[in-house]
């Protein structure tokens, strides 16, 4: 084989090696690999859209975002959304939890399942981060995950207020069908610990 078909075999195993890696990280997940709790609440008939909201009850900047999501929540539920409040660090249990919601008068629906599982299916790291999910016969399909907004630049640099609100328009164009933009930036908050083995 000369050195140019090898490298062509290489550039076509590489491209299809992506293809595969995109398919299986493209947040399609069916319903029926849930939990039977977490599939009923997430397939609930007039729910077109999920949202699931990651947040740590000792994460400032997570804790800065509650206001937002509260709207967000009260503005698309009659639209078909339904907004999950997701606490995926194992410390934060239901005193936590419950200590929480009341400080910040927070009145939106925990998650239902198992958080590690959330943030497994939403492929997302750090609070504060959402992801969108539409419901699609027995399938959830993933259409974005990432920051709320731009507000918060990097850890210690913030602007007084977002430009792009990165989650509404992901909400949006769930909603019209059409593909959500990207976020333009990474989410900027606090990690999400690894999963222990």
């Amino acid at each position: 084989m000369s050195p140019l078909s090898f490298f062509r075999w290489i550039v076509i195993l590489a491209a299809l090696s992506a293809l595969k890696t995109s398919d299986a990280q493209s947040g399609s997940i069916a319903i029926s690999r849930l939990s039977p709790a977490v599939r009923q609440r997430l397939a609930t008939p007039g729910f077109r859209v999920a949202v699931l909201f990651f947040a740590l009850t000792d994460c400032p900047i997570s804790n800065r975002y509650v206001p937002v999501i509260e709207r967000l929540d009260r503005e698309y539920a009659s639209r078909g959304v339904q907004v999950w409040w997701v606490y995926p660090d194992p410390t934060d249990d239901a005193r936590a939890i419950a200590q929480h919601r009341k400080d910040f008068a927070i009145t939106g629906a925990i998650y239902p399942g198992a958080p590690r599982t959330a943030v497994d299916m939403a492929h997302v790291t750090v609070t504060p981060e959402a992801a969108v999910f539409v419901t699609q016969g027995d399938e959830l399909r993933e259409v974005y995950h990432g920051r709320i907004d731009d507000r918060y630049i990097a850890l210690g640099q913030e602007r007084p207020r977002a430009t792009r609100n990165e989650l509404e328009l992901a909400i949006e164009a769930a909603l019209e069908g059409k593909p959500a933009p990207a976020p333009e930036g990474p989410p900027v908050g606090c990690s999400i610990e690894p999963a222990q083995k």
